[in-house]
């Protein structure tokens, strides 16, 4: 992973007045459904994160790190920054394949994630109809499961009462596909090294899409080694294909990763004219 710049820190020292973490939340205080041990890789947990002045809009937050482990530079800094837009955030720390959790147990958190959120508006003062997911990498692959098939995530007997759909979502260099140009670590830590063909289609989000789902902003760079850029392209055209809300923005320049908080790419600025549109964020 890319190492984070001096002035990266000091925009979370300037921030830090702003809002701060509160205390994590476990997700499942009687064991996570198939739980392998009672270890923290074995407790997954959602960080709120409050701005000082809300604007009723919350972002369930998903890091990367190939379903292997979480990389904490996609966690916290862009809670920091969604806060600054006026955006609670709730950062996921989710069950990963290098704790033995196969699919859909990442997804099962994830849903259990947006229950709670979407459960507890009141509690946290936002709008039950505002309520996003944004994903890096493995975690843009976990945030396009979670608004494609949500229902791989549900617990067996459980009746929910409230939805796990985001109003909308946000894919940051995603990984998408298991079938092309897959990314390796991504797809044995998720689904293992010989899943069968129909599990490998189930979790190819390109192959996933379906009418209904919310709006969608991706991004992406011509440059990235790490996870191709024919990834963002499969899943735009699905959504193209489906007539579901989306912009797609391709960077030429930049490797897996460009874009961190600290190094003014234009994917921010995208971003934030993009959820103004959506009636996420004010103008100021």
């Amino acid at each position: 992973m890319k190492s984070l710049p001096l002035f990266f820190f000091i925009l979370l020292l300037s921030h830090a007045f702003l809002s701060a973490a509160e205390k994590p939340v476990t997700l499942w205080p009687d064991g996570a459904p198939g739980a392998l041990g009672t270890a923290a890789r074995d407790i997954p947990t959602l960080t709120p994160y409050v701005p000082a002045k809300a604007g009723g809009a919350a972002m369930l937050l998903i890091p990367g790190g190939s379903y292997s482990g979480i990389y904490e530079g996609q966690a916290e800094p862009f809670a920091l920054w969604l806060n600054e837009q006026g955006i609670t955030a709730f950062v996921l720390r989710y069950r990963l394949g290098s704790a033995g959790y196969r699919y859909p147990a990442q997804l099962q958190d994830a849903v259990e994630a947006m229950r709670q959120i979407r459960g507890n508006a009141d509690k946290w003062k936002i709008d039950p109809k505002r309520i996003g997911v944004m994903g890096f990498s493995a975690g843009g692959h976990l945030t396009s499961t979670l608004i494609n098939r949500p229902e791989d995530g549900e617990i067996e007997g459980r009746t929910p009462t409230v939805s796990a759909r985001p109003d909308l979502a946000i894919l940051c260099y995603p990984v998408i596909s298991m079938i092309t140009k897959p990314h390796a670590t991504s797809r044995k830590m998720l689904i293992g090294d010989k899943p069968t063909e129909a599990l490998v289609r189930q979790t190819s989000s390109e192959l996933q899409v379906r009418p209904g789902l919310p709006p969608c902003f991706l991004w992406h760079t011509a440059e990235d080694k790490l996870v191709p850029v024919e990834h963002a392209q499969l899943y735009a055209a699905a959504l193209h294909q489906n007539g579901i809300p989306h912009e797609l923005h391709l960077y030429q320049h930049g490797d897996h990763g460009t874009g961190l908080i600290g190094t003014q790419h234009p994917w921010f600025a995208d971003l934030v004219y993009w959820l103004k549109a959506q009636k996420w964020i004010s103008e100021r």
